[in-house]
């Protein structure tokens, strides 16, 4: 039976999704928007911007003292970022906020931007074109042999699901070896549950589920304030930990987002949903691996 954590009163949670608001997207503005396009001046158009600032796809500033913070055009600039993450996103690229992009822009998220990244795009390999792609500078490990430690407050009920994971890409590579250790102090991989502005750069805002950082950083953080499911049968009301997991560790071992549909390095999953890794997942980290 799938179980949830209670970190935290419901109020506590609902204070923090409403605090966002300050500095960062609004997702309900964002449904509130759906038909804006270029030359539309309307109460909200900055959060659309913040939106695709956040996840790479526009230079916008993120201080709610800067003066251009709530600037509301709907410009040339923004119309071409929108088009950007639609072209990401495999939707219509027409520059317009329309309900599939709005729909893909409000289903929750790995918290890693899509463009911080080095793209491999439409090449192809053993007849199969691959969507993956790698972090800004191609970093990775230099060894295939790396340690993982959980966070002294981390549930333990949560473990098996994460441990199941890593357990799965090595199985998948047939390069790294993953073990766990007792500190995370001396690990190559940390993992543990995080909320709200948890450190310098590390912030879980709207419908962020978790974030991991490119070798060779090591954190992993999953967002205390979501409902989580150990699995392996699936919840709908809850998030899979094992889908997320594999996710985020394929951030720490070096891959970006893909826009592969079926791949575990996309960048949102469903309620419920399980993701395991596809054939374009093993050959983005083939590749960056030099594996072939």
């Amino acid at each position: 039976m799938a179980s949830k954590l209670t970190f935290v009163p419901f109020f506590c949670v609902l204070f923090f999704l409403f605090s966002l608001s300050n500095a960062n997207y609004d997702i309900n503005t964002l449904k509130h928007l759906q038909g804006s396009h270029k030359g539309t001046n309307v109460q909200g158009i900055h959060y659309l911007k913040l939106y695709l600032a956040r996840f790479g796809y526009l230079n916008y500033p993120h201080d709610s003292n800067d003066v251009n913070f709530e600037n509301n055009e709907f410009d040339q600039e923004l119309e071409s970022a929108l088009k950007s993450y639609q072209e990401f996103y495999h939707l219509n690229a027409s520059g317009t906020l329309d309900n599939p992009t709005v729909s893909q822009m409000i289903m929750p998220r790995c918290g890693y931007p899509d463009k911080k990244i080095s793209h491999v795009h439409g090449t192809k390999l053993l007849n199969i074109v691959s969507h993956y792609s790698f972090f800004t500078g191609n970093p990775r490990w230099g060894k295939s042999s790396l340690t993982y430690a959980f966070d002294s407050t981390y549930p333990p009920a949560y473990i098996p699901p994460v441990v199941r994971a890593f357990n799965t890409w090595a199985s998948a590579t047939r390069y790294f070896t993953f073990t766990r250790v007792a500190s995370v102090t001396s690990s190559d991989l940390k993992i543990s549950f995080e909320r709200g502005d948890h450190g310098p750069g590390d912030v879980f805002q709207g419908s962020v589920l978790a974030h991991a950082f490119a070798p060779t950083d090591g954190r992993f953080h999953y967002n205390a304030d979501m409902p989580w499911s150990v699995g392996p049968a699936s919840d709908p009301n809850a998030f899979d930990l094992w889908s997320l997991a594999l996710h985020e560790i394929g951030h720490l071992l070096g891959l970006g987002h893909s826009n592969d549909q079926g791949a575990s390095m996309k960048s949102g999953i469903f309620r419920g949903e399980i993701r395991g890794l596809n054939q374009d997942d093993i050959q983005g980290i083939r590749v960056l691996y030099g594996l072939n």
